[in-house]
């Protein structure tokens, strides 16, 4: 599949409104696995009835989170602000906006701890087990310019220069929260802009992404596989909604 026709199919299926294609597929599910891996308590049927009619019918005695109901309303704009910015290349501004829109009328943003405006001021860790100690808030801005210019300087960006910029910026943890959902927007948005199958992580192979990111300075390629396969399951998709034609 040429992922050049996937980029334009969603921008022009973001523009058109165009239901049921690979727009419609893709802001559904990468919103619901990435909140869902995360925590969020809401369904594939919820999420896309919340994308579909900004509302959904709740099982009897059901606790709905009012976060959970907001940051999958937000995901939508940001996948949407990520397809806006596409092709431009990764800032320290864009990322922070990233994570605005994300956290945008949360109870985070009321919580000054959060500093959802901003990075991270408090220390925060990945994991309760086996923890990935990650860096401190006064250094934070330093790493991440230290990342950008790195990332953004090599000519011919790789899957795997993605995946390892991935596992650098989950590393730093720059954001009182949403680090893994920015964390993973961007690398869907870098897939597209160099021309490189993109992908959504399924909340299913959640244990063997964190795995992933756990072992990565011993093993990169157990990351790196498990992304693979999520490309693959993603192509499929594609081969299936984009197999047509227009003059």
């Amino acid at each position: 599949m040429d992922v050049k026709k996937i980029k334009k199919e969603l921008l022009n299926q973001k523009q058109s409104k165009f239901k049921g294609n690979i727009y419609h597929y893709s802001q559904v599910n990468f919103s619901y696995n990435s909140n869902k891996i995360e925590g969020s308590r809401l369904t594939s049927d919820q999420t896309e009835a919340i994308f579909d009619t900004v509302s959904f019918i709740s099982k009897n005695d059901e606790l709905i989170k009012l976060d959970d109901l907001i940051e999958s309303k937000n995901h939508f704009k940001l996948f949407d602000y990520m397809l806006d910015n596409v092709d431009n290349n990764l800032t320290k501004e864009m990322i922070i906006e990233m994570n605005k829109i994300l956290k945008r009328n949360t109870s985070d943003e009321d919580n000054p701890r959060y500093n959802v405006d901003g990075f991270k001021i408090v220390p925060n860790i990945i994991g309760a087990i086996n923890i990935i100690n990650t860096t401190n808030p006064k250094n934070v801005e330093e790493e991440i310019d230290s990342l950008l210019n790195t990332y953004n300087s090599k000519n011919n960006i790789t899957l795997e220069d993605i995946i390892d910029f991935h596992y650098k910026f989950e590393c730093i943890h720059p954001f009182g929260d949403g680090n893994g959902r920015v964390g993973r927007i961007i690398m869907f948005k870098e897939c597209l802009k160099n021309n490189i199958m993109p992908f959504i992580i399924l909340d299913d192979d959640k244990a063997y992404y964190m795995k992933g990111l756990k072992e990565y300075n011993n093993d990169k390629m157990f990351l790196i596989d498990t992304i693979k396969h999520e490309q693959d399951l993603y192509e499929n998709v594609c081969n299936e909604l984009l197999d047509f034609e227009i003059n």
